[in-house]
């Protein structure tokens, strides 16, 4: 039986996702997903997710979003890299090993699609929000780095 080696003391996840903001009456509108892995509580967050092995992270954020929203995109340039670590005690499962996330953030825009919600995946409901609402909702962080990152950038 093959051996399988741990190269690093900590397990990795590269994910990327989409900040995707449209006008509207009120300042302008921001696509997000209502994540349903976080127990019992339910939070938006921006759409996207894991970059599988064979994908680069742009391939994998324009994937993550059709699955997550319905629509289509097409990517407008990089917003940013964020990394996190969290513990092995902070972590889902059982284990020894410390976990970094690194997530890259793109600036996107919709070409085609429809809304939708995605069915048995990792999130619940797609929706376009005000942005004057987003600091009211039960939300990820990483939906504020996004607006932040995107902020920097007009």
């Amino acid at each position: 039986m093959t051996e399988l080696r741990h190269y690093t003391q900590y397990d990795t996840r590269l994910a990327a996702y989409a900040v995707v903001v449209r006008d509207s009456a009120d300042g302008g509108e921001v696509l997000l997903a209502l994540w349903n892995e976080d127990g019992d509580r339910k939070r938006w967050t921006l759409p996207g997710g894991g970059v599988e092995l064979a994908e680069t992270p742009e391939e994998g954020v324009v994937r993550e979003v059709k699955e997550e929203t319905g629509y289509d995109v097409e990517l407008d340039g990089l917003l940013g890299i964020e990394t996190d670590v969290i513990p092995p005690e902070g972590r889902r499962r059982d284990t020894d090993r410390p976990f970094k996330a690194v997530r890259v953030f793109y600036a996107a825009h919709t070409v085609g699609g429809e809304l939708a919600d995605e069915v048995d995946g990792t999130t619940d409901e797609a929706r376009w929000i005000s942005l004057i609402d987003v600091p009211t909702l039960s939300r990820v962080s990483m939906i504020d780095t996004g607006l932040r990152f995107r902020s920097a950038r007009n």
